[in-house]
């Protein structure tokens, strides 16, 4: 059995503003270490934001681009598991992904999304990779954001069929500016599809969503909104972060992972 604390960092990002987004990462590791964490969680592309066309020059490749060599260096600080999403150049293509670096500042874990909604495909190119990673603590998986609505919960199964303990999901959870959280509370979608896997698969389901504007893209004008969210192994929320464009803050909660039988069908019938 293994237990440790986890963070999640609902951090704000900006659009375009590379520098100033990754200096905000920084700070939310190392606040994340000084609490007691092992892993902290951070947002889906929080380098450049998500949509945003400063991708298409201020990105690097993983792991040794700018923005990647960065979160390796603060990790290694800070002596922490570090998972963020960021978006990678790989040649002549860019991909919405993701790491999990170690304490020591090695990337365990690349991941690049594989389900994302149609109207990024003009900026990113199609994931094409999925793994998990054996630590200290236990088998991580990694996915992005809509990953975790992929038809039939197909890539959060898959890492559940490879061993996973915990899945961890950089996220960018965004509403239109006139959404009343009122009388639509915002976070039934994760709750359905992490939870009903998080169940069956006896393992712990954590996304982390930024917060502030989208400023380009078909969701300009929207706001993500935080609302980051875990999910235990009885498929229960654990920790369900505030919500709204201003929600910043880093969020704790403490996580116990069990050993795991090994998982399959069983016999053909």
């Amino acid at each position: 059995m293994s237990t440790f604390k986890l963070a999640l960092a609902q951090m704000p990002v900006i659009g375009g503003r590379v520098e100033e987004n990754l200096r905000c990462a920084s700070k939310y590791i190392a606040q994340a270490a000084a609490a007691g964490a092992a892993i902290v969680l951070l947002p889906e592309a929080l380098d450049c934001g998500w949509c945003h066309s400063s991708a298409l020059t201020d990105t690097g490749s993983i792991p040794d681009g700018k923005a990647c060599q960065h979160l390796r260096e603060a990790a290694k600080a800070h002596h922490i598991h570090v998972c963020a999403g960021l978006i990678e150049c790989a040649g002549d293509q860019l991909f919405n992904s993701a790491v999990l670096i170690s304490p020591e500042g090695e990337v365990l874990l690349h991941h690049r999304k594989l389900n994302e909604l149609a109207m990024a495909h003009h900026l990113y190119a199609c994931g094409d990779r999925l793994a998990v990673a054996h630590t200290p603590l236990g088998t991580i998986g990694l996915m992005i954001c809509a990953d975790g609505f992929a038809p039939g919960q197909t890539i959060s199964r898959t890492l559940g069929l490879m061993g996973a303990q915990i899945i961890l999901s950089p996220c960018a959870w965004a509403v239109p500016p006139d959404h009343d959280n009122h009388q639509d509370p915002y976070g039934q979608l994760w709750l359905d599809h992490y939870g009903v896997v998080a169940k069956e698969f006896d393992l712990w389901i954590a996304g982390a969503s930024n917060v502030g504007l989208v400023t380009e893209g078909e969701w300009s004008g929207h706001q993500c909104i935080g609302c980051s969210l875990v999910m235990n192994p009885a498929g229960e929320t654990a920790l369900h972060g505030p919500y709204g464009v201003d929600a910043a803050g880093l969020l704790l909660v403490d996580i116990e992972l069990r050993a795991q039988p090994l998982r399959g069908t069983g016999e053909p019938e």
